[in-house]
């Protein structure tokens, strides 16, 4: 158990499972082995109402606010791209057209972490050691391996679907390392992708899902259904490049990744502490393509919980038990699929963003006979032409106030807030805090518009997520290893909190936006 003169561990490894529901570690728990989940679960300390405090519930945002033990109104990162009214379009929020891709040419290597306004538990642990420390993000997306490893990385690397390769950027390095260039050649993607994909256990063994192969279900270009198995071996190499995040065998190279990362850095090895921040991603895709209660969301599971132990095997082999720290989260949760919901007499709905758009566009047109009004929608925030507003001297609130009104009349929409009440006011509680706290002022957009319970944006196949509801909010958190208690708690928590937490563990200065509480459980009086 902590305590203030507890030894601190040699390697800290953060683990974010992309669209990763809470109540997948009880829905599927009696399917796991004893090495993986469990094995995190029942000796280390588990918090069972953990959730996002903000809104959006989206991936960079859920990473950035992770680290950075902060929400997107301080860090930022409002979405995982947003409209920037200075060039008038959406952008990556880790796109940097002043670095170069690493380990390929294609030009999905552009990307850094200057877009993030705070510092990451990464960074102090990197500031308190005068870059002593190693830290290293990895995951099959951009955001998910670099925003983790914060601003002063020793090594960010994520998945270029162009050439199955693992790259990076010059932001962090001139040349890939040696053992990731080999690597890279054992072509991975090709070993993995030659089996086909068929459940792991009996498929009548999944009792926790709906039946195989659901009308709501993605149907992949190659397959005429999205009925198990699925097969690759017919694939050209750049179909299988491209289809490996939507499989399970996506995260089985992150984690294999991680592995060789712990091995040829010689991560815990040294006098400072050092940091393996891992994301999984294969699970955020698959739900969205398939939703919560496919069989293709629990198999992944299945089988990432075999992926964890590969890497507690690791950790023990080369740090040793005892000398590593684990915390394990999601960047968010899932909503369920508005058809399923439907077929069950839950009420449910979607819309489309263009539309909403255009129906408010409108309204102002028929009002102030004047075009483009408005000039994007971009997560659920109408973004207006100040420019346009402020030259034929409209009043401004009185515009916002036509949106709203008009919002209003969209089916499933239940609130809209705007510009001036979330600049002018301060909201604690329920939506309209969350709102704030996901709100950045110069980023967001002038109107937020909220809707039911259960509606979302309307997608063919799957689902998504990115509310305030507790379908999106609730996600698990572990802590696993050296100082930490066995236990569990039903104390709701919040993700910010991970971030302060491992700061004291570890004796730094609290990253420089922090709003996040410390997780007393885990520490002895």
């Amino acid at each position: 158990m902590q305590d203030g003169k507890a030894e601190k561990p040699k390697l800290v490894v953060g683990i974010i499972v992309d669209q990763m529901r809470a109540e997948y570690l009880t829905r599927f728990q009696d399917k796991f082995g004893d090495k993986g989940f469990k094995r995190i679960m029942n000796d280390g300390y588990v918090f069972k109402n953990a959730h996002y405090n903000y809104i959006p519930t989206k991936t960079a945002p859920g990473h950035a606010s992770v680290y950075t033990g902060t929400t997107p109104k301080f860090h930022g990162i409002i979405s995982n791209s947003w409209y920037h009214k200075d060039i008038k379009k959406d952008e990556n929020c880790v796109f940097d057209g002043n670095v170069r891709t690493i380990g390929s040419t294609s030009d999905n290597g552009e990307r850094s972490p200057h877009k993030m306004l705070a510092t990451t538990i990464t960074d102090e642990l990197q500031l308190s050691s005068q870059g002593r420390s190693k830290v290293i993000g990895i995951s099959l997306k951009d955001r998910g391996a670099i925003l983790p490893a914060g601003h002063m990385a020793d090594a960010a690397y994520w998945y270029d679907d162009s050439n199955g390769n693992f790259i990076s950027s010059t932001y962090y390095m001139e040349t890939l390392p040696d053992w990731m260039q080999k690597f890279n050649k054992e072509n991975k993607v090709n070993k993995h992708l030659k089996t086909d994909w068929n459940t792991l256990l009996p498929i009548e063994q999944y009792k926790e899902s709906t039946k195989d192969q659901q009308v709501y279900e993605t149907v992949f270009a190659h397959k005429k259904d999205s009925k198990f198995p699925y097969a690759y071996k017919s694939l050209s190499n750049k179909e299988r490049y491209e289809i490996l995040p939507e499989t399970p065998y996506g995260n089985t190279i992150v984690a294999e990744l991680a592995i060789e990362a712990i091995e040829h850095e010689n991560l815990g090895q040294g006098d400072e502490t050092d940091f393996l921040a891992v994301s999984f991603s294969s699970t955020d895709k698959i739900g969205h393509a398939f939703g919560p209660y496919s069989i293709e969301v629990q198999d992944t599971y299945l089988r990432l919980d075999q992926d964890l132990a590969l890497i507690l095997e690791q950790l023990d082999s080369k740090v040793g038990k005892g000398n590593y720290t684990l915390f394990l989260t999601a960047d968010h949760a899932a909503s369920d699929v508005s058809v399923y919901l439907e077929e069950q007499k839950i009420p449910t709905g979607t819309y489309h963003p263009e539309a909403v758009m255009a129906q408010v566009q409108n309204k102002l047109k028929s009002l102030y006979n004047l075009d483009g009004m408005i000039e994007a929608i971009s997560g659920d925030q109408l973004f207006l032409n100040r420019e346009l507003i402020d030259s034929k001297k409209l009043d401004f609130n009185a515009v916002l106030n036509v949106c709203k009104n008009e919002l209003m009349k969209v089916p499933g929409v239940f609130e809209v807030m705007l510009r001036p009440d979330l600049e002018r006011f301060e909201y604690t509680t329920d939506e309209k805090g969350m709102v704030q706290r996901g709100y950045h002022i110069q980023r967001s957009g002038d109107v937020v518009i909220l809707f039911n319970a259960a509606w979302s944006s309307f997608r063919e196949y799957g689902t998504g997520h990115g509310s305030g509801y507790t379908y999106d909010t609730h996600v698990p958190m572990l802590w696993y290893g050296s100082n930490i208690p066995k236990g569990s708690s039903t104390k709701r928590k919040s993700i910010t909190d991970i971030s302060p937490t491992l700061t004291l563990m570890l004796g730094l200065k609290f990253p420089n936006a922090t709003t996040g509480e410390v997780i007393q459980e885990l520490f002895k009086e």
